[in-house]
């Protein structure tokens, strides 16, 4: 990444006891993590979509796809700067001042121009690439078959070009006095 002017940067982290530099960290978190929340923007609405995605290290960038027509692409298409986020929670940690209440967290942030993959061969390669990450277990020509040209053109695949980002975390020992994961099933 170029440098960029540490007080202007989008990317800023305001609690730098919890900003994570280490790039290398960044990159494992990324590559880790199950989804995230792509936000964009028309001229008028901000908005929000949760999407599963890969981490390209080598060309630094991240692939997201979905349907062909809707929001976020019609936002793309007029405004292709966006920002992508990813976290994941830890335990919770309870204190007899309620204000010092906190749970443990990991998270990046990501800010870069989102462009609308046209060349099929790559939004294939990015296609199976989610396939790879999300169904390691599974092999193409074996367990299903490979992606059709008709899928393809069925698909609109997102490539985000990184120009920043950020990481925080906040992590406690592992004795902290009545600590507990938060009980969500969505079942």
């Amino acid at each position: 990444m170029k440098p960029v002017n540490q007080e202007l940067r989008r990317s800023r982290v305001r609690r730098k006891d919890r900003e994570v530099k280490e790039e290398g960290w960044i990159r494992e978190f990324l590559h880790k993590a199950s989804f995230g929340v792509l936000g964009t923007s028309s001229t008028n609405q901000p908005f929000l979509t949760s999407l599963i995605f890969v981490f390209d290290e080598a060309g630094h960038a991240i692939y997201l796809h979905s349907a062909l027509r809707g929001r976020t692409r019609s936002n793309l298409e007029a405004n292709p700067k966006v920002c992508f986020t990813v976290s994941e929670i830890g335990r919770f940690l309870p204190s007899d001042v309620a204000l010092e209440f906190s749970v443990e967290y990991a998270s990046v942030v990501v800010f870069g121009n989102c462009s609308i993959v046209n060349s099929r061969q790559e939004a294939r390669l990015a296609l199976q690439m989610h396939l790879d990450k999300y169904f390691p277990h599974l092999r193409e020509g074996h367990d299903y078959r490979s992606i059709t040209e008709e899928e393809v053109c069925k698909t609109s695949v997102f490539k985000i070009t990184i120009e920043e980002w950020s990481a925080k975390r906040k992590s406690e020992e592992s004795d902290f006095p009545g600590a507990f994961r938060y009980g969500f099933s969505g079942d």
